[in-house]
C-alpha cells in the first residue's frame, strides 16, 4: 500500500508510472521493413506474412460474402440477441452525436459556414489472439455506419481454417461491412494505408492492436501517402476511486476485468480507506483463483498499485495526474465529484457501473486514449469518422465592409499579394483608399 501524502512529487510520478511501451529500434526497423515490403509487393507480401504468422494454407486475403453469411449464421441466438442489444445502444448514442452545420453572418455581407461530411473510406482493425472481439467491431463499425462512410473495410487475422470468429462476421454484417480481409499485424495496417491489389487504400485507420500494429499505425500516419489514425495506443488500464462505502468485491472484479486483457495491463486502486484497500486485495486473490485467464491477469495484478489517500479530494488529485483510460468511481454520491474529475477516457459512476458495461453494451465507445493521452485526446466518437470544413462568401457589400481591415492586417504582416488581392477588388468597387491604392496596370502600390 502506498501512502500518497507521504510521497514527494517525483515519488508520486513513479507511483503512477506506466509499463514502458515497446519502442525499440528493432521494432521500428522490423515494422518499416514490413511496410516497405507491402508497398513493393502488395497482396503477395501480405499473404506471405499471414501464412507465416496466422494461417499456413491461406489462399486468398478476401473473405467472400457467402463465407461472411455462412459464418454469421453460426452465431447462437443468445449471442445474436446480445449483439443486437449492444448495436442498438451504441447506435443510439452515436446518432445523438450527429453535428449540426453552422451558417452565420459575421459582418454584413460576410457569410461563413461550417459543414460536416463523412470520411470516404475507413479501415477497421480487429485484433486476433486468444479471444474474438465482436465488441470492437461494433465500436468501430457503428460510428462508421452512422457517419455515412461510403467504404468500410475490416482486417482481422484468420484462424488456421482460413476463417474468422462467427461473432465477428455477425457484428460486421450488422454494421454494413461487406469487405473483410484475412490479415493482421503491421502488414494489415500497411495494406490499408497504402492499398494492394485486393485491399483498397483508406483515409483513416481505426482499432487497437499489439506493439507491431501500434508502431505501424504511427509510421503510416507520418507518410504523405499514408493514412490518418484514430489515436496513440498503449497497454489497457483502469483506475478505481473508492471510499469506505465501496463494495470490495466489486472493486476487485473491476481491477481484474482490466487485468485479464494482458500481462502489461495496469490496475490502480486509490482510496481514502486502508480497510477498503485491504479488503479489495483479499478479494482480488479470491477471484483470481476462479478466472480462466488467471495466468494473464496475475502478472498484471502483481504490478497493481494500491494507493491510500488522506481524502477523496486527494484521491481525485492522484486520478487526474494519472489520466486513466477507464476511471471507475465507487464513492458515495459519486456524481457530485464529477466537476473535480478532469482527465479520463471514460468514467463509470457508482457501484452498478462496471467497466464491462462500457466495453460491451451501454452505448459509449470503448476505444479510449491510454498511457495518459486522456489529458489531450478524447474517446472515439462519431466526429472521428467525419471531417469538417468551412465556407466563406462575401458579397460586394461584404468586401466594402471588411476589405479595409483585411488590407490593414495584410500590410502589417508584410504580405503584399494578400493586400493586393483585396485592393484590386476594392478598386473595382470604386472604393479607392489613397493610403492603399493599387495601380491595376502594374500591380504595385501607387
Amino acid at each position: 500500500m502506498i501512502t500518497w501524502s507521504s510521497l514527494s512529487n517525483d515519488e508520486k510520478k513513479q507511483a503512477l508510472s506506466r509499463p514502458a511501451m515497446a519502442n525499440s529500434q528493432q521494432l521500428k526497423l522490423t515494422v518499416s521493413e514490413i511496410i516497405a515490403n507491402v508497398e513493393a509487393k502488395g497482396d503477395s507480401a501480405v499473404l506471405d506474412y499471414t501464412r507465416k504468422f496466422d494461417c499456413p494454407d491461406l489462399q486468398s486475403l478476401v473473405l467472400s460474402q457467402s463465407d461472411i453469411d455462412e459464418l454469421a449464421s453460426k452465431v447462437s441466438v443468445e449471442v445474436a440477441n446480445a449483439i443486437d442489444i449492444a448495436f442498438d445502444n451504441i447506435k443510439q448514442f452515436h446518432e445523438a452525436q450527429i453535428p449540426s452545420d453552422i451558417s452565420l453572418t459575421t459582418t454584413p455581407g460576410v457569410h461563413c459556414e461550417l459543414r460536416f461530411t463523412a470520411l470516404d473510406a475507413v479501415g477497421l482493425y480487429i485484433p486476433g489472439g486468444s479471444a474474438p472481439l465482436p465488441s470492437t467491431v461494433l465500436m468501430l463499425g457503428v460510428p462508421a455506419l452512422v457517419a455515412g462512410c461510403e467504404r468500410k473495410l475490416l482486417c482481422t487475422p484468420p484462424n488456421k481454417q482460413q476463417r474468422i470468429a462467427p461473432e465477428i462476421a455477425f457484428a460486421a454484417r450488422k454494421c454494413g461491412i461487406d469487405n473483410i480481409f484475412l490479415c493482421g499485424g503491421a502488414q494489415a495496417v500497411a495494406a490499408m494505408a497504402l492499398g494492394t491489389q485486393s485491399i483498397p487504400q483508406v483515409d483513416k485507420i481505426f482499432g487497437p492492436g499489439n506493439s507491431f500494429v501500434t508502431e505501424a499505425k504511427q509510421q503510416v500516419s507520418q507518410r504523405a501517402d499514408g493514412a490518418a489514425i484514430d489515436m496513440p495506443a498503449g497497454p489497457s488500464e483502469v483506475l478505481v476511486l473508492a471510499d469506505k462505502f465501496a463494495d470490495a468485491e466489486f472493486v476487485a472484479a473491476d481491477l481484474l476485468s482490466q487485468a485479464e486483457h494482458g500481462p502489461d495491463s495496469q490496475a490502480i486502486l486509490v482510496s481514502d480507506s486502508s480497510e477498503l484497500i485491504d479488503a479489495a486485495k483479499a478479494a482480488v486473490e479470491r477471484q483470481l483463483a476462479t478466472l480462466s485467464r488467471a495466468e494473464i491477469a496475475r502478472p498484471a495484478m502483481e504490478n497493481a498499485r494500491y494507493i491510500l489517500a488522506s481524502s477523496i479530494d486527494e484521491a481525485i488529485e492522484a486520478s487526474n495526474a494519472y489520466a486513466a483510460e477507464h476511471l471507475i468511481v465507487q464513492i458515495e454520491d459519486a456524481r457530485s465529484y464529477l466537476p473535480k474529475i478532469k482527465y479520463a477516457g471514460s468514467i463509470f459512476l457508482g457501484p452498478w457501473s462496471p467497466e464491462s458495461a462500457g466495453d460491451y453494451a451501454s452505448g459509449t465507445n470503448h476505444v479510449l486514449p491510454t498511457y495518459g493521452y486522456a489529458k489531450n485526446y478524447s474517446s472515439l466518437g462519431l466526429l472521428d469518422f467525419m471531417r469538417r470544413y468551412t465556407i466563406q462568401e462575401l458579397s460586394a457589400d461584404g468586401m466594402r465592409n471588411l476589405g479595409p481591415a483585411i488590407m490593414t492586417l495584410a500590410s502589417a504582416e508584410g504580405l503584399d499579394a494578400h493586400e493586393q488581392a483585396v485592393a484590386l477588388r476594392m478598386n473595382k468597387l470604386g472604393m479607392n483608399d489613397t493610403s492603399n491604392d493599387v495601380d491595376v496596370n502594374n500591380g504595385s502600390n501607387a
